[in-house]
């Protein structure tokens, strides 16, 4: 397996959309020598941001997570999340009741911030409350709740109304350590569709509709062609079929989800095939 230089090909283009988890950041902080490739996109002149599922803190926080590690390039105006992504479709959608969701305090800031009415499914008592006056349910985070009591919970709400259901994350997996994977919201999402046998609306790569609303996003103040992007992530079933889908140029890095050992082989299992592949974005 050739391993390219990722100095070297981005080069090549005037903007990059980084995954968070495995490309900048792991479970034991920022990727070690990376505020060196932020230095090294500086000097020629190349466009950046942050492209991710992430939807348990707000842009702001996720910002400030990487400036208080001496990441001061990546502002808020860098940061798309998935969570934005949900949060516009609830703007247009829900104008009135109460939105029940899992995840922690700072994943509902998505919510919050539209002046909606939110109950943590922790909090909610199917047998007390008004049920009915349960406009939506948004799954934000696989934090924040009880996994056996609350998932029970939810799937009983799911039974008994027929309230469009939110996933703002699609990650199924995040990386822990080096060697573990942790179960992510977008694996709780796939279980409670499969109980319930219900369809839910999902948000985050590799849906093509946040590569559109990224793109979007990025060519308000400068005139991008998709030939002029690339998507760098370490997941091939999120960052890279979603920027094969897209359209855009994908580089595949080993320094998180795909095992470097077993790299060629999921790429031959799976056929979903990135333009690159690269050691991280460090080098």
């Amino acid at each position: 397996m050739y391993l390219d230089s990722f100095k070297k090909i981005v080069l090549n283009y005037r903007a990059v959309f980084f995954d968070a988890f495995g490309v900048l950041k792991n479970s034991s902080g920022i990727i070690p020598n990376i505020q060196n490739t932020f230095d090294y996109l500086k000097k020629n002149k190349i466009d950046f941001y942050v492209l991710t599922n992430d939807a348990s803190r707000s842009p702001m926080l996720l910002a400030e997570f990487y400036q208080n590690n001496g990441i001061k390039d990546i502002s808020i105006d860098k940061i798309i999340s998935s969570g934005m992504l949900a949060r516009e479709y609830l703007r247009h959608k829900v104008k009135n009741g109460r939105v029940a969701y899992l995840g922690t305090p700072n994943s509902a800031v998505y919510l919050e911030a539209m002046d909606l009415i939110t109950i943590p499914i922790s909090k909610l008592d199917l047998q007390h409350h008004k049920i009915d006056e349960i406009k939506v349910l948004v799954l934000l985070d696989d934090e924040g709740f009880d996994w056996e009591k609350d998932l029970n919970k939810t799937v009983n709400l799911l039974r008994r109304t027929n309230v469009p259901v939110i996933v703002a994350n699609t990650d199924k997996t995040y990386p822990v350590s080096e060697d573990e994977v942790a179960i992510a919201i977008g694996s709780i999402a796939e279980l409670l569709e499969n109980i319930v046998g219900k369809t839910f609306i999902h948000f985050g790569k590799p849906d093509a509709q946040m590569f559109n609303f990224a793109f979007q996003h990025i060519t308000r103040e400068n005139n991008y062609q998709k030939e002029e992007v690339l998507m760098v992530g370490d997941t091939l079933r999120t960052d890279i079929l979603g920027g094969n889908k897209f359209g855009i140029d994908t580089a595949l890095v080993l320094s998180g989800n795909t095992i470097p050992d077993q790299a060629e082989f999921y790429i031959k299992t799976t056929g979903i095939v990135p333009d690159y592949i690269c050691e991280s974005i460090t080098t």
